[in-house]
Formats: structure tokens, sequence, C-alpha cells
């Protein structure tokens, strides 16, 4: 998939788009909520797939009438997660197309998760070096679906909006790449090749 030829720089989501690292993070989300008698339905987990932990667990606490310090419980999923982060392995089709535009396009990561466990993810991956600029979380006070984190790395990899394409794997990612006026590749449905919004 040469994409060289139509864009002018490439924005990856991390989980579920450049690592396949969905299941072990809800292990983590059920291991981490068990513990504070919080629930989380796997179909809701996908559901809510790009939104930053925090935003979750306050969702979750206010829905289940749970009462919870957000940021501890954070903290302990994501020491769930990191301890199985040996277990996370690249979602093979999508990397190899990052690995066939590095050098040729500018790239970027731009995540709901935490800029640092992305980068423990891509590194697990041997796929940290490939990218210019990685986004996380802490880097835009809105998040998915607001288009904030894409523009955001369009921003840094200094290339306008309309000439960038996402890749995703989420409803809600796929909807703030459409926000962000960028055209996307829904990795749930690769062969099908870049989509536009609208």
């Amino acid at each position: 998939m040469n994409l060289a030829e139509r864009y002018a720089g490439l924005i990856f989501d991390c989980d579920g788009t450049l690592t396949d690292s969905m299941p072990l993070h809800y292990i983590a989300w059920v291991k981490a909520l068990s513990l504070y008698g919080m629930e989380f339905p796997e179909l809701r987990f996908y559901a809510m797939g790009g939104i930053p932990t925090a935003k979750i667990i306050q969702t979750l606490s206010a829905e289940q009438g749970i009462s919870v310090d957000i940021e501890k419980v954070g903290a302990v999923k994501e020491d769930f997660f990191l301890a199985s982060l040996t277990e996370v392995g690249p979602n093979e089709p999508v990397c190899q197309i990052a690995r066939s535009h590095y050098q040729r396009l500018p790239m970027a990561v731009a995540s709901g998760g935490s800029r640092a466990i992305v980068l423990d993810q891509l590194k697990s991956i041997a796929m940290a070096t490939l990218f210019d600029v990685i986004v996380g979380a802490e880097d835009t006070e809105l998040h998915k679906p607001n288009p904030d984190v894409f523009l955001e790395a369009a921003r840094r990899i200094e290339i306008t909006a309309n000439q960038c394409l996402v890749f995703e794997d989420t409803d809600i990612g796929i909807e703030a790449a459409c926000r962000a006026g960028m055209d996307y590749i829904d990795v749930r449905k690769l062969t099908a090749g870049p989509q536009k919004c609208g």
C-alpha cells in the first residue's frame, strides 16, 4: 500500500492499531475494577476504545454509584497492564505499512493512552524509532471523539490536517479523525483502504 502519492503525513493510533493490546487492556481493567467492586462489560470496553483511562473510571464510577480515587484506580489498572507488556504483540499488517513508509513520510502516533505507556508498547514491538512524534492523553485537554489529538499530531509533524491519513480501530477514533478533517483507514477493514468522511 503506497500512500506517499496521496498523503503528506500518516498518523497511527496505538492500542488495537499498531499493537494487538486490547485484550490485555481488558484483562487489566477487570482485575483493577474488581478490587473496587466495579464492573466493565467487554462490549462497553470496546465501545469506549480511545477514551483516556481517567475519563473511563469517572464515567463507570458515576454510573455504578461507587466513589473512587480516579488517579489511584488508574494507576492500579496501568500496573496490571504493564505487568503483561511482554505479551503485547504487533498488529503486523499495520506495522508493515508504517515500516514501508518510514523516512518517506512524516509519521506520528496519536493515542488516548498516556505517552509513557504508548512508548513502552512501541518499544516492546520494536517500532518506537519509526515515529517522529508521539501524542498522548496528557498532550491535549480534549480527547477522542474530539479531534484534538490528531490535530496536535499533525501540528507537530508540520503537515496540514487534510493531507494526513489516520489509522484507527475504533468508531470513536474514526469520528475524531473525521472531525479533524482527515481521511482514515479503519484497520478492522484494512483492505478497504483509505476512506473519506461524510
